[in-house]
This record gives C-alpha cells, structure tokens and sequence, in this order.
C-alpha cells in the first residue's frame, strides 16, 4: 500500500469517545497508560519519561507507574488521585479514539460530567478486592443519565486475587441487579489487571475461564455506528455566510437525522420552508450529508434565517415548548438561588430561563430522591423549567444534542449547570394551571404571590418614602434623584409626584382642604397597592396637614411607611419657586397656600430631615433605606 492511500484509509476510520470512570485507587489512570504503552502508542521520549518519573515519584513499587501519563497535575502525581478530566487520543489500523480519564471523588462530580458529556461508551472500573461499591453505583446512575449507551465493566486487579473466577462471576452478579433498571442496552464484563497488562490488549493466559475479548479488541469492534439518530434531521445553524450578492449559505453541524439535495426543509421559529439546493463542504459539494458532518445548506427561495434557528424536515417536527422538565447538574461553586433568571444556551439557541420547580434532588451514591429548596455543588436533580422564548427540542434519551443545554449565570456569564430534558410539561401540571386553593384566594381577593416571593424576586422590602415640604424647598430634586440611585442599583421603584398625579388620577380635584384630603387619599391607595406587588414608591407631596400624614400611613401601613421631611425656610422656597405660585399669591391670583395663607403643620417625628443645600441629602436617604432593610446597599 503506497502513502496515499494508507493515508485516505487512515481518514476514514472511525472515532470511538470513551470515558473512564472509578473510585480512588482503582487503576483509571493506569489502564489508560497500559493501554497506550501496550498498544505501542508511546514515543521514546515519553517512555523514557515514564521510567523516570516511575522511580522518582511513582506509586507502584518496582513497576512502571503508567498513571503518570494520564495525572499530569502537581497535585495528582503527589496524592495518586485524578482530579481533572485528562484526555488521550490514540488510533489503531481499526479505530480512532479519545479517552477521558475522569476522577473518581464526588466532589469532582461536575468534572466526570463534563468528561462524559460527549461519549460514547464508560469503562467503570471494580477493584476485584471490595467489589461493586457505593462509588461504582454514582458512576453507573451519572454514565446512564448521560445518555450512554456502552457499558464495560472492568474488574481490576484480578491478580491479587489469584485470578479467581468465583469473584468475577459474584461482582458481576451483584452489577447486573443494581443495574437493570436504569436501561443501559449494552453492558459487557472483562476481567484484567491493569499494571500487569492482562486482558488489556492481548488475551491472558491468567484467566483459561475467561472467553471473551481483550479490553483494546472490545474497543475496536464495538458497533456504535448506530448510537446516532439518524431519523430526526436537526441542523442548528450556526453562521451565515454571504461572501457575495449571489450566494448565501446557511453554516452548521448536522446533529441528527439526514438531509439530502433536494429534500424540503422548515425553519423554526419561523416555519418558511424550501428546498435544499446544495450541501457544500471544504472537499466540495455533497448529494446528502448526515451526523457528525459540519456543512453549508443552500436554499432555493430567499428566507430570512439567523444564527439560532434549527432547520428541520416539515412533517417530523421537534417539540417546541416554553415549559419543559429536566435533569440538572449543578456546576458552580455559589449555590442555586431559585428566583434568578439564567440564560439558557441550547446548540446555538439562546434565551432567558428560570427555574419554577425542584421536584427532587437526586443521592447519587444510594439514588435516593428527597425533596430540596435549592442546588449546591456537584448535586443533581429533576426541575421545571420556564423560558422566554420556545425551545425546539427533542428530548435527551431520543436526541442528545437537541435534548441538552447549559445554564449561565446572566452576570459572571459563568457556565452554572448542565441539563438533559426529558419531555414537555403536560397541561395539568403547567406552572401558570391554576389550583383549587389559588381559586378560592382569588375569590377571597388575595394576591397569589406572597409577600416574601416578592421579597426574594426584588431583593427588596417594598415600602413608601413619603417626603413632605413646602412648594420649593427641594422634595423634586431629592425625590427624582433617590429614584434614579435606588434603579441603578437595581431596586424595583415608582415615582409620584404632585405634578404628574393632578394632571390625571386628581385632575378635577381643587386645592381646598377637602380636595387635598382626597386627593391624598388616592396616592395613599396607590402606594399600597404598589408595596402589596412588593415594589418601593417615592412620593413627593407638599401634604401640610399631620393628620392627613397619619391617616395616609394608616392606609398605606405604617411599618411601611418612612416620613422624609424637607426643613426649609419659607424665603429659601420662595427662591426655588419655578413655577410663581409666591408671586400668584402676593398678587391675590391664588388662595390656600400652604406656609403663607394656608397652615403647614411641621412632621412631629420625621424618620428624617433635610436641609435644602445639603449636598449631602441623598447619601442620608440611601444610608437609611439600607439600614431599614428597604434594599441593601
């Protein structure tokens, strides 16, 4: 055989992805480094390395430590632990192949997940010594959540139990129980020890009673061709290209089903549809193309498509829904607060997310489920979940692409949890469905959300700052400027003001005492109707009357009601009159002014005063709202 052609034949050998994944000291590591030192896939200079670093800082005696090719960390050749997710590629004249070598500890968790997201088969190792154990039974529930599909169950270190085939037989067993009801179709047993080499790459002469395949064998001809959905055509686009007038291609990586020139295709969200023109790749254009080839679809009629969009056959259409159920991994160091939104990143579509239910958290070393209020770190568990826009999806057993997503916190944009949707929500346990006891509090009039839901989706305790004060003495500025302070820290708050009230909810009430009164009265109902949504208002009223302050306190509530005073000189406000009413007065055009020809009754106990000119009014305000635990500051 020439080059060229070894060369093309090499091109099109498949790729197996595989994991490893076991407890602490149970040989991941060194499998790995057997099987590629076994295999002949070592250069010299890594060999050599490899002998090395054996003697120096090795655990396995006189032997060559092989976990060193695989523990690349400071702290994993120190303590003989995985803690990252170490990757290996190698090939043979039959396969090519990534390994994930994954660490054991359950606080590496999120590390084994990642690892597996994208494989296609799990060796889980057994130390033949201790058998299937608590971590064998994590490992096996997070490889089945995963999605997949290929299970090889090595029990290592059949050497130091004098190869007997009565424990292999027990641990097996034993697996097979724990493991039925999780529905993995393919699980396969092979006994080996690691840091001998049996049964790793060559048959074993150790184990006459064992007849199946070495572990590199299994690996070569395991059949996975058929793990992909090749009935549902999925093809998120990416990117559009347009490098001319003429032409424009539509960019991404057909995850699913097959697509042929031709075939008619619908967009979603917005359901055009066409007809495939061409299927263009680097080597040239293609008569159909399907999973995993990246590729630029044609189309013979203009349609307005955007990166996010999915292309799909017209009469095999995902699900395409707001409410969905999934299982989530939680992936950051912070734990979860229930009443943030998130982003929710789904192939290349994005949109805003937040989490209306946790049904239950998940025991990934007893798979006992109890119920939670939020996630932490590593934990797992089943969730609804809302978002703004659809999703088209397919859940994550049927199609794994389509069927996960990621979660990222909308202010570090840190990734905080991975999910694998298993369906829609039916219509009786839609969040929005309203229940029996929510009937009979609408009929009573309460409010369905509580006050502390209020408190927890503002951060805030809803309140009115009521500021009081002659016409001119600067109620407008502090008020106008408070608000805008309280909304840039990302308060929740409503302005009121004289101006804005009497040109509509009090436009035909006067300026006699009973019209003020009234008109106060319907500021007062606004403001509790606006605390009772959990929402902060600033009202600026010149209010003069003491007993018209305490009955609007009694209306609005009195723990929510904060008295903010403006303590200035009636010729300092008539200064600051940008609107005449002094001179209308002096002129006798207008009556019933408040401080001159109309009473103004100072606040007894204000929660506090203001001098006009003190430029440091509005940090007095912000010090108080943060210490009467209005909003935090």
């Amino acid at each position: 055989m020439d080059i060229q052609s070894y060369l093309n034949q090499d091109q099109k050998k498949d790729l197996l992805r595989l994991l490893t994944a076991g407890s602490v000291d149970d040989g991941k590591s060194t499998l790995i480094g057997r099987l590629l030192f076994d295999s002949k896939k070592l250069y010299e200079d890594h060999l050599a390395a490899l002998e090395r670093d054996s003697k120096r800082i090795g655990h396995a005696g006189e032997e060559i430590d092989y976990a060193l090719l695989l523990d690349g960390l400071k702290a994993e050749r120190e303590q003989g632990i995985t803690i990252d997710v170490a990757y290996r590629y190698f090939s043979t004249s039959r396969r090519k192949f990534i390994i994930a070598d994954t660490p054991g500890h359950e606080q590496y968790t999120r590390n084994m997940v990642t690892g597996a997201s994208t494989a296609n088969l799990a060796i889980i190792l057994v130390d033949a010594r201790t058998g299937i154990i608590t971590q064998t039974k994590r490992h096996t529930y997070l490889v089945s959540l995963l999605g997949i599909k290929h299970i090889v169950l090595a029990i290592n270190k059949m050497d130091l139990v004098n190869w007997d085939k009565s424990i292999f037989e027990n641990i097996c067993s034993e697996y097979k129980s724990f493991v039925t009801p999780l529905d993995v179709p393919d699980i396969n047993f092979i006994p080996l020890s690691a840091l001998k080499g049996d049964n790793v790459v060559d048959i074993s002469a150790n184990m006459p009673w064992y007849h199946g395949k070495s572990l590199l064998e299994f690996l070569e001809t395991v059949h996975i061709q058929s793990d992909r959905n090749f009935d549902d055509f999925r093809f998120p686009v990416q990117y559009i290209i347009r490098p001319t007038l003429d032409y424009r291609g539509f960019a991404g990586k057909v995850t699913s089903g097959v697509i042929a020139r031709g075939d008619e295709i619908m967009v979603l969200p917005s359901r055009k549809t066409s007809k495939v023109k061409s299927i263009t790749t680097y080597d040239g254009d293609l008569d159909y193309a399907f999973p995993p080839l990246s590729v630029t679809l044609t189309l013979e009629d203009e349609i307005d498509i955007s990166r996010g969009d999915l292309l799909v056959h017209p009469n095999n259409l995902p699900k395409i829904e707001r409410h969905f159920e999934a299982m989530m991994v939680w992936m950051d160091e912070h734990p979860m607060d229930p009443s943030r939104h998130f982003y929710i990143k789904q192939n290349t579509h994005n949109t805003r997310v937040r989490v209306d239910k946790i049904r239950y958290k998940v025991d990934v070393n007893t798979l006992e489920e109890s119920p939670v209020e939020h996630f932490k770190l590593n934990e797992i568990g089943r969730v609804v979940l809302t978002t703004v826009k659809p999703l088209y999806f397919d859940p994550y057993k049927k199609n794994r692409s389509t069927g996960s997503f990621i979660l990222i916190d909308p202010v570090s944009h840190n990734t905080v949890a991975v999910g694998m949707i298993i369906d829609k929500m039916s219509s009786d346990d839609l969040p929005s469905v309203i229940t029996t006891r929510e009937r009979e509090q609408i009929a009573r009039g309460e409010n369905l959300i509580s006050t502390e839901d209020y408190v927890k989706q503002y951060n805030q305790k809803s309140a009115t700052l009521w500021i009081t004060g002659l016409h001119g003495s600067g109620k407008n500025l502090l008020a106008f400027t408070l608000e805008k302070r309280l909304f840039d820290m990302g308060a929740t708050v409503v302005l009121l003001d004289g101006f804005s009230v009497r040109s509509g909810l009090s436009r035909e009430l006067d300026f006699t005492p009973a019209d003020r009164a009234e008109h106060l009265r319907r500021v007062a109902y606004m403001c509790k109707i606006l605390n009772d949504q959990g929402i902060i208002t600033i009202c600026s009223f010149i209010s003069p009357d003491e007993n018209i302050r305490r009955q609007v306190a009694e209306i609005i509530g009195n723990e929510r009601f904060h008295l903010f005073y403006m303590d200035t000189e009636i010729e300092f406000c008539r200064k600051l009159d940008r609107y005449g009413l002094y001179k209308q007065v002096n002129e006798g055009r207008l009556k019933l002014m408040p401080g001159i020809d109309a009473p103004f009754n100072i606040p007894e106990k204000p929660n506090l005063s203001f001098k006009t000119d003190d430029p440091l009014n509005i940090e007095k305000a912000i010090g108080y709202i943060a210490a009467s635990g209005i909003f935090p500051v």
